[in-house]
């Protein structure tokens, strides 16, 4: 029986939520997740975007697989690309626990954790036996885009020389590369956003590296708006191809109704998403057809995607609501979208695409 039933997921959320995603991890390195995704995926759902092709637009975002250990089940899950991280140059623990909480009556999660991973040399290592090891069975179960997002650590950090040697430790395994500038809980991450900044550090990658793989920044939801077009023309004079549209946010929208919505940390799930849309909409507006975008933030349904995509998005990710469904939500979600663009007139994903 699948593990990952309704009955097995109500059991997992009584749990800690940090074991009850230690236990998932496990659960998938053991082939226990299921295929419930697998097979070949409807034509509508295809995105062609930097260059590669997703077979569907939906994938998963960094922190659930920080150390690169479950990419092909996540990929077998019926995930369209699957990015793996942050990880960081040295290993760390992260923060003190608690550090991970349920906003269960608002379907939201607050994360402190840290950046804890185990460094950049086992990341490495394992995105390599990817591509060494054959792939078994067909589709979305044998090859999607992997992507290796990357982070700085909490101490002895040089951002111009440690983002450079991460994007040589995996620009030949990974399809695209993801800068972490957004993360609330490293302190002084965020002000790597700063236009100057970021198109230092865009610079030192572009002088090391010019035949690295499609790279992209991750902004943060909570960027004044008169920041958004500085940190968006900053990605391209820097030659990134992209931005994810957002990282958690630490502000609290009005109505939690948790009692862990006061927790320190970066919220992510339902009540990110009017904040990440409004981002969304004005990177899109700034951005003018010359970046791929990223939607991430409260995405729940086929709806929100398609949503996303009229609004401008290429491409979608998952967090939260994978957390609290597990991996039947992405058949779900496939199904809805496929349903919404045809209630909309749409014959695929590329002609909803900025018709918002």
């Amino acid at each position: 029986m699948n593990i990952v039933s309704n009955l097995s997921m109500k059991l997992v959320r009584r749990l800690d939520p940090e074991e009850a995603h230690r236990l998932a991890l496990n659960a998938l390195m053991l082939g226990l997740g299921g295929g419930s995704g697998s097979g070949r995926d409807d034509p509508a759902l295809s995105v062609r975007a930097m260059g590669l092709r997703f077979p569907n637009p939906i994938g998963i975002a960094a922190g659930f697989d920080k150390n690169a250990q479950v990419i092909r089940p996540l990929a077998r899950i019926g995930f369209g690309f699957v990015e793996a991280g942050t990880v960081t140059p040295l290993p760390q623990g992260g923060n003190p626990r608690p550090r991970l909480f349920r906003l269960t009556e608002d379907r939201a999660i607050i994360n402190r954790m840290g950046f804890n991973n185990q460094g950049i040399d086992r990341f490495a290592v394992r995105l390599a036996r990817l591509h060494r090891l054959p792939a078994k069975g067909t589709g979305a179960g044998a090859r999607v885009p992997v992507g290796a997002n990357l982070g700085i650590n909490k101490k002895g950090a040089d951002p111009e020389r440690d983002y450079p040697r991460l994007v040589g430790r995996v620009k030949h395994y990974a399809d695209y590369i993801v800068l972490n500038l957004s993360s609330p809980n490293t302190p002084g991450l965020r002000d790597l956003q700063q236009a100057d900044r970021l198109q230092a550090i865009l610079q030192a990658i572009a002088e090391a590296h010019p035949d690295r793989p499609p790279l992209l920044v991750k902004l943060a939801p909570d960027l004044a708006r008169d920041d958004i077009g500085p940190v968006i023309e900053a990605v391209i004079a820097g030659g990134a191809q992209g931005v994810i549209v957002t990282n958690t946010t630490i502000s609290r929208p009005d109505g939690l109704r948790s009692r862990y919505a006061n927790e320190a940390g970066g919220l992510s799930g339902r009540p990110l998403r009017p904040l990440a849309e409004t981002v969304l909409r004005e990177a899109v507006r700034i951005a003018a057809g010359r970046l791929t975008l990223v939607a991430c933030g409260g995405i729940e349904t086929g709806a929100d995607i398609v949503d996303s995509v009229r609004a401008g998005a290429d491409l979608v990710q998952l967090y939260s609501a994978f957390a609290y469904e597990g991996p039947g939500i992405v058949r779900r979600l496939k199904r809805e979208v496929v349903r919404a663009l045809n209630a909309e007139g749409f014959e695929t994903l590329a002609d909803a695409k900025g018709t918002a």
